[in-house]
């Protein structure tokens, strides 16, 4: 959520909780891979050490006694899995079942051991059983930022999402503050089903349910109302739908109205994320749920790694959400800038990568007594008692610890008393706990800098006392300083919030990239939206300046890009209430920005152009998105033969989509053929053979419309597009169009690893852009 006026900082790259998100943040995309997928939920406390949380996938009941509408016939399919009751053993006497799905799986989450799961393998019906997983968690001027503005444009052609529910998976909610007001909002929708596990009055027109999801079996105890004391479902919320705040900021930074971007939808919130994480049948239970509640939009900043869609309880709750009509947006994750790294990939997800806004909490490092050799940085925390005026000496960690010291890990440091300390980001230590091993060390200030993959992408977080976080180059020539010369000194100034860096919107240094490694032909991320210093509120005061509810914090990470476009994707709903999940996906992807405020190709964090694996289709345009012309649209039924295309079986692609399946009668497309809104193509090292694909636009434009055929060609390849142009008559028409793919002789071979490129359709009117990705192999 943003403020209208003023400029934003942020607290922590927000992952799993203040401390557990940096850590993860300092692991490899390798040790990431592996922790996730090895990390199981604890034992319930059932007094037996072998027993785990299982996630169990069944067939539908054949027999005619059982309804596949009726809940209490599922339930009673479900337990005849079950191991039986036995009185001498007391953990077999206590209630197994912690979930029964009904809507988006056919299945059940229950406490078993490796030995019953065996013995159900063998039960007619039984598909598969698995451990769950523990995945982890993935503004006051982003509307403005974003062109939203109060009085007219989109917000006012769609009364700022009035009526639509939007549906938040995370760590719960503040369900006082300010932010979910609903002062002047209407009552839920008649369709609405959903319940508030609040007390008294805190659910309202506004917040309309909210449920506890937190590993709580038939016959457990209730986990209580789902407080967010975390703080991420919070800001995650209110970026989405918060309502109009005055006066919102943080340490006197970024002052301005906040403001979600849909901020009069309803808000629906499923707690089933602690800060350490969120089970995978606690996520499975809140879809199952939303989904019959009567959600239009599902938000979920969290993920793990790439895995196979029929293992991927997001990828198997979103396919039953599209066939429903609800919208599905995740966080790409935040393991960026490693290839590769990308969560929640299925073609049925959105999914959203993280850019900077205009907007920069400016502080800065200069060195020595020229004025003129200094070095912009972010903070968040601005202290106003600190004399930016002083010189100070300026040592580098690396150099003065009793141990590697570098990284400014907890008890390191020796000999800094009154000085400015250069610390690196990384080592498994969060930035602000460097800052705070330099004050308990006795530093009189910090200069955070970059390591060599962070680029130039700076954050703007609350330190221990004055710092300033700078890029790598500029820490590289700060070492250099400190090296040549006996009496290094420093200042570090302060400049408050400026508005206006031409270069944004940025991909963020930790946004997660492509290529997609569960379906190398769909092109992923899907989109970037503001995701680097965003204002949202807060359970709490972070700066201790206030005794209002209205508290706020800054942070970043996908988890706060995703919210932003589930708010503009209820703001299309509103204005399209007819489109599809897949013709709104279609709308934010080809009308999307490729150039920056300066008009210049989006730069990454190197400050170099964004390729589409970074960036996907480009940086989100509301306003565009709500007139695209032209939509690619799929139905749910369309993803089956794509899905027999990645060569899964009929049982897992059942798993998926709740029916039998048999690929050898459906037929099988590459995943490149699916109706998508961008390509993603493959060529092998001997590739010689044309590649061939169709896709099928809708006409949502003037009735009367032409548009012509733009190609910006990929390196290496040849292309041919018929027809040229597209001549519409009608509104809603359809027309299709063949795309041929020629490999030059040689690809590849050049040491170039990928080429991209677009194919655009132009009208009077408007501009229909589909990426281009093509690998060679």
């Amino acid at each position: 959520m943003e403020n209208k006026k003023g400029a934003a900082g942020m607290q922590v790259i927000y992952l799993v909780g203040l401390v557990f998100f940096m850590f993860c943040l300092s692991l490899t995309v390798a040790d990431y891979d592996e922790m996730a997928l090895e990390s199981v939920a604890a034992e319930k406390n059932d007094g037996n050490n072998d027993m785990q949380t299982y996630i169990v996938w069944v067939q539908k009941p054949a027999s005619q006694k059982f309804s596949a509408e009726s809940h209490e016939d599922l339930e009673s399919w479900y337990q005849s899995f079950l191991p039986e009751t036995d009185a001498n053993s007391n953990h077999l006497t206590k209630q197994r079942m912690i979930y029964a799905y009904h809507n988006v799986a056919t299945g059940f989450a229950a406490r078993l051991t490796p030995e019953e799961v065996k013995t159900m393998e063998t039960i007619e019906g039984f598909v598969s059983a698995r451990p769950e997983k523990i995945l982890p968690l993935q503004t006051t001027h982003s509307p403005d930022f974003l062109g939203l503005h109060q009085g007219f444009g989109l917000w006012e052609a769609t009364n700022y999402g009035e009526g639509v529910i939007i549906g938040l998976l995370d760590t719960g909610i503040t369900p006082d503050h300010p932010s979910f007001s609903d002062e002047g909002m209407p009552p839920p929708p008649a369709k609405w089903k959903g319940k508030c596990e609040f007390n008294g009055t805190l659910c309202n027109n506004k917040l309309i349910g909210a449920r506890n999801f937190m590993g709580v079996g038939k016959g457990q105890p209730s986990p209580g109302p789902p407080f967010d004391i975390d703080g991420h479902g919070t800001h995650t919320s209110s970026t989405a739908a918060g309502r109009f705040v005055e006066g919102a900021s943080v340490f006197g930074q970024a002052n301005g109205t906040a403001a979600g971007m849909a901020p009069k939808a309803h808000l629906a919130v499923y707690k089933v994320c602690t800060g350490f994480g969120c089970a995978e049948a606690d996520i499975m239970a809140a879809l199952d749920v939303a989904v019959d509640d009567g959600v239009d939009v599902l938000s979920l900043s969290l993920g793990g790694p790439s895995i196979p869609f029929y293992k991927d309880v997001i990828a198997i709750g979103a396919f039953a959400a599209i066939q429903k009509g609800i919208f599905f947006s995740c966080a790409a994750g935040n393991f960026g800038p490693f290839n590769r790294s990308l969560s929640n990939e299925a073609p049925w997800i959105l999914t959203v990568g993280a850019s900077t806004t205009d907007r920069i909490l400016k502080s800065e490092a200069q060195i020595g007594d020229d004025k003129n050799n200094h070095f912009d940085g972010k903070s968040l925390s601005q202290p106003q008692d600190f004399d930016s005026k002083v010189t100070l000496p300026l040592v580098y960690a690396g150099s003065v610890g009793n141990q590697p010291s570098a990284f400014c890990k907890e008890g390191t440091l020796e000999n800094v008393e009154g000085k400015i300390v250069l610390c690196e980001t990384g080592g498994g230590v969060t930035n602000i706990a460097k800052g705070e091993e330099v004050k308990r060390a006795g530093g009189a200030a910090m200069i955070l800098m970059n390591q060599e993959t962070d680029g130039f992408s700076t954050l703007a977080e609350s330190h221990a006392l004055p710092t300033t976080h700078v890029s790598y180059a500029a820490g590289l020539q700060i070492k250099s300083y400190i090296s040549s010369t006996s009496s290094p000194t420093a200042k570090i100034l302060f400049n408050g919030t400026v508005i206006g860096d031409a270069l944004a919107p940025r991909v963020a240094f930790f946004s997660s990239r492509g290529p997609n490694k569960a379906s190398p032909g769909i092109l992923k991320p899907d989109i970037i939206g503001p995701g680097v210093d965003i204002l949202a509120a807060w359970p709490v005061s972070v700066d201790n300046a206030t005794q209002s509810k209205a508290t706020f914090n800054i942070i970043s990470g996908t988890s706060m890009a995703c919210p932003h476009l589930s708010g503009i994707a209820a703001l299309l709903k509103s204005s399209h209430p007819d489109w599809s999940p897949a013709a709104i996906k279609s709308a934010i992807m080809t009308t999307a920005d490729v150039l920056n405020l300066a008009g210049l190709p989006i730069v990454d964090q190197d400050q170099n152009p964004a390729n589409v694996f970074a960036m996907g289709a480009g940086h989100v345009n509301p306003s565009k998105a709500n007139d695209p012309g032209l939509i690619y649209d799929t139905q749910a039924e369309d993803y089956i033969p794509y899905l027999c295309g990645l060569n899964y079986t009929d049982t897992e692609i059942q798993i998926i989509t709740q029916q039998k399946v048999n690929c050898s009668q459906v037929g099988v497309i590459s995943e490149a053929q699916l109706n998508y809104p961008s390509f993603s193509i493959k060529i092998g090292s001997n590739e010689s053979q044309s590649q061939y694909y169709t896709r099928t636009v809708r006409n949502v434009g003037p009735a009367s419309s032409t548009y012509n055929l733009d190609l910006l060609v990929p390196h290496e390849m040849g292309m041919s597009v018929n027809p040229g142009v597209l001549t519409f008559t009608e509104v809603n028409q359809e027309i299709t169009f063949h795309v041929e793919f020629i490999a030059q002789d040689g690809a590849g071979k050049d040491g170039v690893a990928f080429g991209q490129g677009y194919l655009k359709w132009v009208s009077d009117k408007h501009n229909v852009t589909s990426p281009i990705a093509v690998v060679f192999d």
